[in-house]
């Protein structure tokens, strides 16, 4: 077995603390805790902040570039996802109706 590196099981062992701390903070109070209304406000637009940081450069950019041409699946795809999803309200038909726009412009012309 090799030698295992002090430097290295130091930090695996203060990661290990860190992670026990963190998790259980939330345990070891007695009283409810709550988040000041400006951090509840500020939650409430984390999943969208999330979802288009990971979304909309997959849509605008291929191989770390702005997309050049408008001869691209993805983009009238978004559209159409998005204006189902406006109109109907439902994930399901959105994804549906999406990929329906996608699929035969990706695979059928290539785009």
């Amino acid at each position: 077995m090799p030698d295992i590196d002090l430097y290295t099981l130091l930090t695996i062992v203060a990661l290990g603390v860190v992670t026990v701390i963190t998790r259980g903070f939330f345990l070891i109070s007695d009283r409810p805790w709550t988040l000041p209304h400006w951090a509840q406000r500020g939650l409430q637009y984390a999943p969208i902040a999330a979802l288009s940081a990971v979304v909309l450069p997959e849509i605008v950019m291929s191989q770390g570039q702005l997309v050049q041409t408008w001869m691209d699946a993805r983009l009238f795809a978004a559209v159409v996802g998005a204006a189902y999803f406006f109109w109907r309200k439902g994930v399901l038909g959105t994804i549906v109706s999406g990929m329906a726009v996608y699929l035969p412009l990706h695979v059928g012309l290539g785009w």
